[in-house]
């Protein structure tokens, strides 16, 4: 196994942020909605796998399951080569610092990325809201199941935030899940086998879920998803619709 200095992993992740701002608008959507997707599909698997934990052996190992789980995303993101805004996030700013683009690529690569990461993510908060969240009968009845009530109460924590200090302890828990996804990907790099990337992959991104940090992307699905099952229960949360989707994800 060869290891990369942190040196040579700058210079890689400036020469890969510039790749990735000189790709087509098309191809870097397509991207950006499959990795919003698989984002979609770690955190599908962290609110089935956390289900009733918590009832048997409480909040810290229910917490620890989801980050057990959630890096699944973030491996089918960087190994099919999927763009990630979180990642891109450092990606684009280490490539302007070496002089390979300058703010306007910055500007076109956010801005698409976002874009097709939202799409994603709420493409796949529909499919498992009329999934493994609902169970239907002959009738056309429907029930939320266990996951789906766990998917509403994740989703509602997360707009759960408010007046000033609400907000700016959202505002902290992004900085520090962003500050651990940059460091996973620059781990990463620093490997050059797929164990060794999925181990260095593995233990940041676990730190974040378990810690309970706000990752922008993955609040992307969590609260659209309990948003659509909880309108299966006909019951009113606060904030938990999609004004406080946007207000709460943007902090």
């Amino acid at each position: 196994m060869v290891t990369f200095s942190p040196a040579q992993v700058c210079v890689k992740i400036g020469t890969a942020g510039k790749s990735k701002a000189s790709l087509p608008a098309l191809n870097m959507l397509v991207r950006a909605f499959l990795a919003g997707a698989y984002v979609a599909m770690g955190a599908t698997l962290a609110t089935v796998s956390s289900t009733d934990v918590t009832a048997y052996f409480g909040p810290g190992i229910a917490q620890f399951v989801v980050g057990a789980v959630f890096p699944v995303g973030l491996m089918l993101v960087v190994f099919t080569g999927a763009e990630l805004f979180t990642g891109d996030a450092m990606f684009a700013p280490m490539s302007i610092l070496q002089g390979y683009i300058g703010i306007r690529k910055l500007i076109y690569l956010w801005s698409i990325v976002y874009i097709g990461n939202l799409i994603g993510s709420v493409f796949m908060a529909f499919l498992v809201s009329y999934g493994p969240y609902t169970s239907w009968d002959s009738a056309g009845v429907v029930t939320v199941t266990a996951f789906g009530l766990r998917a509403i109460q994740i989703g509602s924590a997360k707009v759960a935030y408010t007046g000033t200090m609400g907000l700016f302890s959202c505002f902290l828990k992004g900085i520090l899940c962003n500050w651990l996804v940059c460091l996973a990907l620059f781990l990463g790099l620093a490997a050059d086998d797929v164990i060794s990337k999925i181990a260095a992959l593995w233990f940041p991104i676990m730190a974040f879920a378990a810690s309970g940090f706000e990752h922008c992307i993955a609040n992307m699905f969590f609260i659209p998803a309990a948003i659509i099952t909880n309108g299966f229960t006909g019951n009113i949360v606060v904030n938990l619709n999609w004004v406080g989707m946007w207000t709460n994800n943007i902090i």
